[in-house]
């Protein structure tokens, strides 16, 4: 069995997995890989993790570039994330329109599911999030913090806690059973992060990485990264 060898954040895993048909018609390549937070992702990367192609944020994958671990000439954008708000399925949706509803509904909430504070992306911005709303202390011992967001989430849905939320990148949210999306952060903490594709610059697979870049970034897949929760429309 050929395989592609992929790391990337967890904002990607369900856009990857809905084409993932799709690349394997078209190259004969099975995906295999690891999806995490970006930083933890990154330096997998850097450790020398066989690698063919990143899907990472702009501005990390634009570094690693000139670390010299991708090819620049391969990078693509596939598009942006909303960090967002999430609920068990049937649990009532909260509001999240301004800063103070959404400081009201964390105030609420017994147990906070978030992705990892300090490697990922969502994870770095809400607790930047809990400080603005001047409620870190006050929360600080209802959050569940998680490897990633996908991990979070799942946790989330299993959680047994009265009134749980979760807060990560809105695809995660999407692409996790039991859990429903409330809303993304109002304008006041918006966070909207651009994903972007890369081949690494030793990939075993280099041509077929750079096809599962085309499928990924393709007009075709628009529907799918809809879907997926990537907003901005047509790339």
């Amino acid at each position: 069995m050929k395989s592609l060898n992929i790391l990337s954040g967890g904002a990607a895993q369900g856009l990857v997995a809905s084409l993932a048909s799709a690349f394997k018609a078209r190259t004969g390549f099975d995906i295999a890989g690891e999806y995490g937070a970006v930083g933890a992702m990154a330096d997998k990367l850097r450790g020398g993790v066989p690698t063919d192609i990143i899907i990472l944020t702009a501005a990390l994958v634009a570094k690693l570039a000139d670390e010299k671990h991708v090819a620049p000439a391969s990078i693509a954008d596939v598009g942006l994330v909303e960090t967002a708000v999430a609920v068990r399925a049937g649990d009532p949706k909260v509001s999240v329109d301004d800063a103070a509803s959404l400081r009201a509904a964390l105030l609420a909430a017994d147990a906070i599911f978030v992705p990892d504070t300090k490697a990922s992306t969502a994870g770095i911005h809400i607790a930047k999030v809990l400080a603005q709303l001047g409620i870190a202390e006050t929360v600080a011992d209802r959050l569940k913090v998680h490897p990633n967001g996908a991990t979070a989430m799942r946790q989330l849905a299993a959680s047994e806690a009265t009134r749980p939320i979760g807060c990560t990148q809105s695809t995660e949210i999407i692409a996790t059973r039991g859990i429903v999306l409330s809303g993304p952060l109002p304008p006041e903490c918006e966070l909207k992060t651009m994903y972007t594709a890369a081949v690494t610059t030793h990939a075993a697979n280099a041509g077929a990485a750079q096809i599962l870049i085309d499928v990924l970034t393709s007009s075709d897949a628009q529907a799918a990264r809809t879907r997926a929760g990537f907003v901005g429309g047509d790339l």
